[in-house]
């Protein structure tokens, strides 16, 4: 199993537990990228996206994201099938989602998370099929 894989399962070990508090695995200037879904965007620095995800599991309780499947790229991306599970804080609403981020490493640092709202556009923008 390449590093890059260890980084990323070490990452999701926490967000199994809805435990998103740390950073440590992210460069500083980290690139947050929305690639679609509601909020479109992309935005720099660690602060900034702690601030963007904060605020939307602020609509959420009990959130988790759960690895379905993991790939490495080796060209320093991983590409993670997500499943998301939780509850809407206002309508009480189940949520159950599918997925998929590209985690792009350097130097064992997230220098680039892209979180896609679908696996569709993932899986094109690397060229892959499902």
């Amino acid at each position: 199993m390449s590093e890059n894989l260890d980084l990323v399962r070490s990452i999701y070990a926490d967000w199994e537990r809805g435990d998103f508090s740390k950073v440590e695995w992210a460069d500083p200037e980290l690139s947050f990228v929305f690639a679609d879904g509601p909020l479109p965007g992309e935005w720099r620095g660690v602060g900034v996206a702690v601030t963007i995800w904060s605020n939307f599991l602020a609509t959420m309780n009990d959130y988790r994201a759960e690895i379905e499947a993991l790939r490495d790229m080796e060209d320093g991306r991983v590409l993670v099938l997500v499943r998301g599970h939780g509850r809407g804080r206002t309508s009480g609403a189940a949520v159950d989602d599918r997925s998929a981020n590209i985690f792009e490493v350097r130097g064992r640092k997230v220098v680039k998370l892209t979180i896609y709202a679908g696996r569709d556009r993932a899986l094109a923008d690397l060229g892959l099929e499902e």
